[in-house]
């Protein structure tokens, strides 16, 4: 119950309101409120604590100390900067890193090859105007039968369907069945061009197994120089050994 009065109190009351710059003083800008000091001298507070840190820390510090990160900075135009650090790797990490390379050139190789197969059988190896790539070479055993040889008479079709190296219907069918398909140049050219399109695809990815084959072999070089050295400098190190000195040695006696 002394709740809800308060609050009933609290609503009769006046607004607070916090006066505003007065008219001969205008030309000072806006009038700062107590909002606007807060923030203004907390943030004093803050700088003022932040310099008093550092003062105390260059008086509390020893001369003598050392830091290893002082061997990697280097003090140019008043500005700390860090000298970057060349990371020397093993051999038998190159070893490693070579053959990670390796599989991964491969993997990517042989899924670009995959790719390259299901592209070619959705294809059927057509380029994008319907002609074979290849060539179909007809045998006669006389000049005449050359001469008087005529190409839609033997593969009985129409002369305007002899190009074309799939739909290609008979005469008879023509005859029996009307031709299925697509006949409007617009819906043509827009199945051709989709047909460049998918060969284009094609190529770039032909293109891209090679690179990374190409790649392969180079990495899979290199990895094998690794390998030789090592061997040599195993077998140098074989022969500088002191043993076989005191062998030689003795041998000589």
């Amino acid at each position: 119950m002394a709740a809800a009065f308060r609050k009933a109190a609290k609503s009769r009351q006046r607004e607070h309101r916090e006066r505003s710059q007065p008219g001969f003083r205008k030309h000072m800008g806006l009038l700062e409120k107590k909002k606007d000091y807060k923030l203004r001298a907390d943030d004093y507070r803050k700088k003022q604590d932040y310099l008093r840190a550092l003062r105390r820390k260059a008086l509390e510090k020893n001369p003598d100390e050392f830091y290893y990160k002082m061997t990697r900075v280097q003090l140019q135009d008043g500005v700390h900067i860090i000298k970057e650090t060349k990371e020397e790797a093993t051999p038998e990490q190159l070893k490693l890193m070579k053959t990670q390379d390796l599989k991964y050139i491969e993997m990517k190789r042989v899924a670009e090859a995959k790719k390259i197969e299901r592209l070619k059988s959705e294809l059927h190896l057509l380029d994008f105007q319907g002609k074979q790539q290849n060539k179909h070479v007809f045998f006669f055993d006389t000049k005449r039968e050359v001469e008087q040889f005529d190409v839609a008479t033997h593969l009985r079709t129409a002369p305007e369907l002899v190009d074309r190296v799939f739909n290609r219907p008979t005469i008879e069918t023509l005859k029996k069945q009307k031709v299925k398909g697509v006949a409007h140049k617009a819906q043509l050219k827009r199945i051709a061009k989709q047909r460049q399109k998918q060969y284009n695809h094609l190529t770039q990815r032909i293109k891209r197994e090679k690179e990374l084959f190409v790649v392969a072999q180079k990495i899979q070089t290199r990895k094998d120089l690794l390998d030789r050295t090592q061997k040599v400098k195993v077998r140098s190190a074989a022969v500088d050994s002191p043993a076989i000195y005191k062998f030689q040695s003795r041998r000589r006696r």
